[in-house]
């Protein structure tokens, strides 16, 4: 999967917890809670990210996984009317994410992780489904993975040597 270093300084950023868990490791001495937050941050423009992090406070862990997801943003290709260009289907260990072109006026039809991530990166029109497991870190990674696949018409044309409208008709 190729991805394209984008500058988070430039972008004006929104963010959403996705996930706050509370995490324990048991030692010697007894159990240390812990916080974990999955964070997904986007500018409603093309640019989407995911990160995690974890801290014994929960506005530090928000923090934090803001601060990774901006790390790893990438663009997603959106057509005339705020969809994705085509069909897709992401994956992400056991979870498995299929998300379709839909028309305008069909709005964000998905699950709770899928829909905040397509909602941060301005996707207007959505059908999505989320296949196999449910766990809301692998969903909405499954769900960027779909989204950084995505390619324009523009680029198949270029790769298979025809004009757009080939590809399109």
């Amino acid at each position: 999967m190729k991805r394209t270093i984008i500058d988070p300084g430039q972008l004006e950023l929104s963010e959403k917890v996705v996930a706050i868990k509370r995490v324990t490791k048991v030692v010697k001495g007894g159990r240390n809670m812990r916080f974990s937050a999955l964070v997904v941050v986007g500018d409603g423009n093309g640019h989407v990210g995911a990160g995690l992090g974890k801290a014994t406070e929960i506005p530090e862990a928000i923090r934090k996984g803001k601060e990774d997801a901006a790390k790893k943003l990438i663009e997603v290709k959106l057509d005339d009317n705020n969809s994705i260009t085509h069909d897709i289907i992401g994956k992400h260990t056991g979870a498995t994410v299929l998300l379709k072109t839909a028309p305008e006026g069909t709005g964000v039809i998905a699950g709770g992780p899928a829909r905040n991530v397509c909602e941060l990166a301005g996707i207007k029109n959505i059908r999505t489904k989320s296949l196999g497991s449910n766990n809301k870190q692998n969903v909405v990674l499954a769900t960027i993975d779909a989204l950084s696949q995505l390619k324009s018409p523009e680029e198949v044309a270029r790769l298979r040597g025809k004009s757009v409208d080939e590809i399109a008709n």
